[in-house]
């Protein structure tokens, strides 16, 4: 059972819109019942953490720098020996007990510095200053790990639509870069189709010329060089029509893309809009977590 002497309300309650504000921490001398014992003892409440986490982070920091161990037993732990350098410089014995309670966590310790003396105000301890340094920087620490955590998920989901809006951009870049490339290959291959269509003029041009040649020639040397000739032109003929046939079906690919591309940068400045709105919201909400954080690091 517990029975709060004095409490020290350590730090004021600064609420942000739109989150849950940063609560106080306070400590309290206090009594802990352990077994039949009741201790004198220091309470802090830790704001918001994981009582798992906080328990595990608790026995570590008792038995840090000891072999000793915590020994729990119905959730009352104590431990002898325990090197806690920044309350005294001998090993001191503490017992001490985590409880839930509504949105936050209350931790009770009893500092035995000599047998049956605690850091205790009313005893005027020396020890007892620094055990209440000891129980708000652990508190503090519980708590800023917490906000930091909750920081840290809101600047991953400004990150993530910042990393959108880059993609949005980038596709619009790559549609308009489409658009212009497709332009410059229409025009090309325009260019392309004129210079074959003048080719096959000639070549037209010249194998009417060598058919009607052939037509009254015998046969022999002078007529089978003909026929070459005819040939070499017949294969003139066949590539310009290739090129030509090519330089469409490049010219009808360009205008799908050009057509495809312009339909969809409208979509894509509106996605962009959107994404750009919610960037904004969310650096809001980040600079509330941000400034909730800066001001648990600053208690």
């Amino acid at each position: 059972m517990m029975k709060a002497k004095v409490t020290l309300l350590l730090f004021v309650l600064i609420p942000f819109f739109g989150i849950k504000a940063q609560q106080p921490i306070t400590l309290s001398e206090d009594s802990l019942q352990i077994g039949k014992s009741v201790l004198p003892s220091i309470s802090v409440t830790i704001p918001e953490a994981d009582y798992d986490k906080t328990l595990k982070a608790w026995i570590r920091e008792l038995q840090s720098g000891t072999r000793s161990k915590v020994v729990t037993e119905n959730s009352e732990m104590s431990i002898f020996g325990a090197k806690i350098k920044s309350i005294s410089s001998n090993p001191i014995n503490v017992y001490s007990k985590l409880d839930r309670q509504e949105s936050q966590l209350l931790l009770s310790a009893s500092f035995e510095t000599k047998k049956d003396e605690y850091a205790t105000g009313s005893a005027g301890v020396p020890e007892y200053t620094k055990a209440l340094d000891f129980m708000k920087e652990f508190s503090k620490t519980q708590y800023i790990e917490f906000a930091k955590e909750q920081a840290d998920a809101e600047e991953k989901k400004l990150k993530d639509l910042e990393k959108e809006l880059s993609s949005l951009e980038n596709e619009k870049s790559r549609m308009e870069k489409s658009i212009e490339s497709g332009r410059s290959t229409i025009q090309s291959e325009n260019e392309n189709i004129t210079l074959m269509n003048s080719e096959l003029a000639t070549v037209n041009t010249s194998l009417q010329g060598q058919d009607t040649l052939l037509s009254t020639m015998e046969a022999g040397t002078a007529r089978t060089e003909l026929e070459k000739q005819v040939k070499e032109l017949d294969k003139r003929k066949k590539k310009s029509l290739s090129s030509i046939e090519s330089s469409e079906k490049k010219i009808q690919r360009a205008n799908d893309d050009i057509d495809k591309a312009t339909k969809a940068i409208p979509e894509n400045e509106k996605m962009q809009l959107k994404v750009r709105e919610q960037i904004a919201a969310q650096q809001a909400v980040y600079q509330q977590f941000a400034e909730k954080l800066k001001t648990i690091r600053a208690y």
